[in-house]
């Protein structure tokens, strides 16, 4: 399977609690909620859940969906939902027991597990969220494409998504539209490391 991670986030890199600041309550974060979809970025959203063959998540990402997703009854209609709760889901963390999803399995998240789980037959697995996790499948090589949505907003402080300092790499752009509301929906392709320019005497 391809892996395929997708995240929101602002203009300034933040993506902690796009959607509330009931999703990460590790500290005082009150700007959350600062990602608003229209139509078509959530339309652009349902079209990646629904290439979903599978799902990797972090431990707190998959608890924030557990409690929403994992909890609402069937909308009708919606991609999202019915991929959540009909593909398989695995959980990358040292800490979890006992998933309270049916169809959950949890890993250890190490390199070759990650890779087992590349090597099975299908389309997409599929991170979405997961920041610490994201950052560690890109230091290790194993994102082959990332969806970002990049919102119209400065939010000035969080969590952002890459670090002041990791791991560089190259992307090739395949796919990028605008919405309404100025989503910057972008897919990229990891590329390898970037080409750097070296000093020239005059």
């Amino acid at each position: 399977m391809k892996l395929t991670a997708t995240a929101q986030v602002s203009v300034d890199g933040v993506m902690q609690g796009p959607g509330g600041p009931e999703e990460d309550e590790r500290g005082v974060f009150e700007r959350g909620g600062w990602a608003h979809f229209d139509d078509e970025a959530g339309t652009a959203m349902d079209e990646i859940y629904g290439r979903a063959d599978a799902f990797l998540f972090g431990r707190r990402t998959y608890e924030v969906f557990v409690n929403s997703w994992g909890s609402w009854d069937d909308p009708g209609g919606s991609p999202i939902w019915t991929s959540l709760h009909t593909r398989p889901k695995y959980v990358a963390s040292t800490t979890l027991t006992e998933p309270r999803w049916a169809n959950t399995t949890v890993i250890s998240g190490d390199v070759a597990t990650i890779e087992d789980l590349k090597a099975k037959a299908g389309g997409e697995l599929q991170v979405h969220g997961s920041g610490a996790l994201f950052r560690w499948l890109l230091e290790h090589h194993l994102v082959d494409e990332m969806n970002l949505f990049t919102f119209p907003v400065i939010v000035g402080q969080g969590t952002r998504l890459f670090p002041d300092a990791g791991p560089d790499a190259a992307l090739e752009l395949v796919g990028s539209r605008p919405t309404p509301s100025g989503v910057i929906v972008q897919t990229y392709r990891l590329g390898g490391r970037p080409r750097y320019a070296t000093a020239t005497a005059d």
